[in-house]
This record gives structure tokens, sequence and C-alpha cells, in this order.
């Protein structure tokens, strides 16, 4: 049910940017948020029991981001996949706490997601762009996402807390401990 909810949220919010981020000054359109790429961090990083629902749920919110984003059908689902996968295993390793963590790691997890989709294009020999229009792509997802994903993974913590079964969690949930 969690790990649903943080989906819905994560579409909503993909719609909203979606509608919106093409009516903003010409040079903005190009760094687009990587929305689905945070939503599945933070459901790699707060896997609780085992990881399936969290890659089944990151793959969802992939597939949603193909379709609204016009991106070939399972690109993003692959990403988002690794994306999960990737910030499980460095769950253990990372505390994201704080203001300026967490836009670190929202900048990072923009980087990763941006840098995955060439990769992905170059192993399915789809078509790319310039090397230059692909990192300048890159460089702008990767920062448009840290500005957005602090605020995501702060609602996310909320989330989190409304799912907690005792008030341990909810606390845990809030500061953005990982139990």
């Amino acid at each position: 049910m969690r790990t649903a909810t943080l989906v819905l949220i994560g579409y909503v919010i993909l719609l909203i940017t979606g509608a919106a981020w093409h009516s903003l000054p010409w040079w903005l359109p190009e760094m687009r948020p990587e929305i689905a790429a945070i939503v599945s961090a933070y459901l790699g990083l707060t896997a609780r029991q085992s990881i399936a629902a969290a890659v089944g749920g990151s793959i969802v919110i992939g597939y949603l981001a193909d379709l609204i984003g016009g991106s070939p059908t399972g690109m993003y689902s692959l990403v988002s996949g690794m994306v999960c996968i990737i910030a499980h295993l460095a769950q253990r390793r990372i505390l994201v706490r704080g203001w300026g963590v967490t836009l670190g790691f929202s900048l990072l997890v923009g980087l990763t997601s941006a840098l995955l989709v060439p990769a992905v294009r170059l192993v399915y020999f789809q078509p790319r762009a310039p090397l230059s229009t692909e990192a300048l792509r890159m460089l702008g997802a990767g920062v448009a996402t840290a500005v957005v994903g602090p605020m995501m993974l702060r609602l996310f913590r909320r989330v989190d807390a409304a799912f907690a079964r005792t008030h341990r969690e909810r606390d845990a949930a809030l500061e953005g401990i990982v139990t």
C-alpha cells in the first residue's frame, strides 16, 4: 500500500511537471527534472523487507514517465529499476538527512538517471544526440532534479510517517532514517 501511494504521488507530480514545465522560459524545458528517478531512489532507499515491491513500483513509475514524456516505451522503466537497485545497494552507506545532503543526493540521482538514459540507448542501438547535447541534458537534468528533489523527499517522508505502525517508526521516517 505504501509503495502504491508513493507511485501515485509520483505520478501526480509527473503530470503537474509535464504540463507546466513547457510553459517556462525557452531554456528550461531542456532541464527537465528526473521525477521517476527520485521516486525510484526513495523506494530503493526505504525498501523494508525485500526489494521486489520497490523495484516493481519503480518500473511502474518509469513506465508512466515513458508515457507522459514520450520516450520509447520501457526506457525509463529500465532506468528507474536500475536507479532503485543502485539506491538499495547504497542504502546502508548513506544517510539522507539535512538540506545539503538531500540536495546533493537529488543532484546525484538526477545525474545518474540522465547518464543511464544514453547508456541504455547505446546498448539497444537507439538514436542518440551529439555528445555535447547529451552532456548539457545530463547537467540540466541533474540541476533540475536537485531543485525539485528535496521537496519530493520531504513529502515522501511524510507519507512514510503516515504508514508507520509505531511512534518510533514515525519519528525515524520524519528524520529520514531507514529502519
